[in-house]
């Protein structure tokens, strides 16, 4: 089997014809797969530069859903942190020991605020955002996508309509935003999806109500869209818009949770954090739209803060507050016996965690 030469980030094929050669000489091509489904993660970058057929494989959906029937997924943490300066940021990612793997390059195109990510099929999509440039302020509909079972980068298809401080998350393989900032400053009502299979964003229904710096997450196969304000509501929102991608329409529910710092779904609940209530969970079960609170074991300044991970199942809570030996992190297990829900945890970013998104590879 011909190799591969690498120049720069790009992969370059010596044989453009090893398309068609088998996998693993000697081996039907689903044994191969399942060979290589089997391999540790860790090497993953360096098997997509053998050839043009494992590249293509690894990329695939298919060698997900190989590695999860091998019972071999891991769960890697991606966390975006602020640098000790306190002037740039980069990805990390992190193992379920703590340990750090690597430190991602750095994502094409201009720094941005205010966009959205989205973990799809062992991917990591970073959307749109709001950028300024020579003094300028422009908002994008650019989106990429980091392979995190190759290590690079690449562009995919822009977003129909440029937006900052939305909400999106994924649901059943599909990409959603709703809402946001436009390019003129506007509040946004309106809403598209991503098909990964097409590579296109298709609008969808619009929202009743312009909103923004609002959230999403995904319940049995449905988009809940909560938080931030509406342009017809005074103060923040509590209204929660929620989306039935067979149906293709939207209807309303009025329990919802707002100015929400952090949230993270584990399991079939929803938790967030509200920034006039640092110190206690709010938790979400959509079977009956309630809400029950979990005291937070914080001790010291009233201002400790948190971003949200998943691990294993459980919630980490990452302290936006630095203590001697870095920042802390508190790790909440919702089947645990009451009581012995908290934990302290070593998975802890190298400076202050601005987001985290976990990826199964």
């Amino acid at each position: 089997m011909e190799l591969v030469r690498k120049t720069g980030s790009e992969v370059v094929d010596d044989d453009d014809d090893d398309i068609t050669c088998p996998m693993l000489p000697g081996l039907p091509d689903d044994i191969a797969k399942y060979c290589l489904a089997l391999v540790p993660r860790s090497y993953f970058p360096r098997m997509g530069g053998v050839s043009r057929r494992w590249r293509s494989f690894m990329k695939s959906k298919e060698f997900i859903v190989v590695r999860k029937l091998a019972g071999l997924v891991e769960e890697w943490l991606y966390v975006l942190t602020m640098d000790s300066e306190g002037e740039g940021t980069h990805w990390e990612v992190l193992d379920c020991l703590g340990n750090k793997r690597f430190v991602l390059s750095p994502m094409p195109g201009p720094v941005k605020a205010g966009f959205g990510v989205v973990a799809l099929n062992g991917k990591l999509v970073v959307m749109a955002g709001y950028s300024i440039i020579d003094g300028v302020g422009s908002v994008s509909s650019d989106v990429y996508q980091y392979d995190s079972c190759l290590n690079s980068w690449s562009k995919i298809a822009n977003m129909n309509v440029p937006r900052y401080d939305f909400a999106c998350a994924e649901v059943n393989g599909v990409i959603y935003a709703v809402g946001g900032y436009g390019m003129d400053g506007e509040s946004l009502s309106c809403a598209e999806a991503y098909n990964p299979e097409t590579n296109k964003w298709t609008p969808i229904e619009s929202i009743r109500r312009p909103r923004w710096g609002c959230f999403a997450c995904a319940f049995e196969g449905k988009l809940y869209v909560m938080g931030g304000r509406s342009s017809f509501t005074i103060g923040n929102s509590r209204f929660v818009d929620v989306y039935d991608p067979v149906n293709h329409k939207w209807w309303e529910i009025k329990n919802g949770c707002v100015m929400v710092t952090a949230h993270a779904v584990v399991g079939k609940k929803l938790f967030c954090m509200e920034w006039k209530n640092q110190r206690k969970l709010a938790i979400f079960n959509p079977e009956d739209n309630s809400w029950k609170m979990a005291s937070v074991p914080v001790i010291g300044s009233s201002s400790v803060g948190f971003r949200f991970g998943i691990m294993e199942e459980k919630l980490l809570l990452f302290s936006l507050e630095e203590e001697e030996g870095g920042y802390n992190t508190l790790l909440y297990d919702p089947k645990a016996p009451p009581g012995s829900e908290w934990q302290t945890s070593n998975i802890k970013p190298s400076g202050l965690c601005l987001c985290c998104v976990t990826i199964k590879a």
